[in-house]
């Protein structure tokens, strides 16, 4: 059986149709033939300034939405990121191979830097894509 991981950020109170379209919709149907993994970005979405308290609120409210969206426990995995520390250390080891022109292709940087500006922009963003 094929294995399939995927994650998304709790950035706001709730998914819009390009998160449905996007992304779990293929999740809702991949669940049932791959041995599947889906996890709720919360540490990934530190990337750009939130308030703790909203995010912990948005991450619960997420994985809550994905399941009323058809995510079956029975038939998948659905994690919160910062609850796995495996899922971190892992990073940190990626990190360690992946190679500095490697990383700096990753365009989400490079766009969301260009917006924020240098002095603005944290180094979690630069590293996010790895893992």
């Amino acid at each position: 059986m094929k294995r399939v991981l995927s994650g998304i950020q709790p950035t706001a109170d709730s998914f819009h149709l390009g998160n449905y379209l996007g992304a779990v919709k293929q999740w809702v149907d991949l669940q049932s033939d791959h041995d599947a993994f889906y996890c709720v970005v919360d540490l990934h979405a530190l990337t750009v300034e939130t308030d703790p308290e909203v995010l912990r609120k948005r991450t619960l409210l997420a994985a809550a939405q994905l399941i009323a969206l058809g995510l079956d426990p029975d038939k998948c995995t659905l994690f919160i990121q910062s609850h796995v520390p495996e899922h971190n250390q892992l990073g940190w080891v990626l990190e360690c191979l992946a190679g500095f022109g490697e990383a700096n292709r990753m365009t989400q940087f490079k766009d969301k830097s260009q917006k924020s500006g240098a002095d603005r922009t944290v180094v979690g963003l630069f590293t996010y894509p790895i893992l």
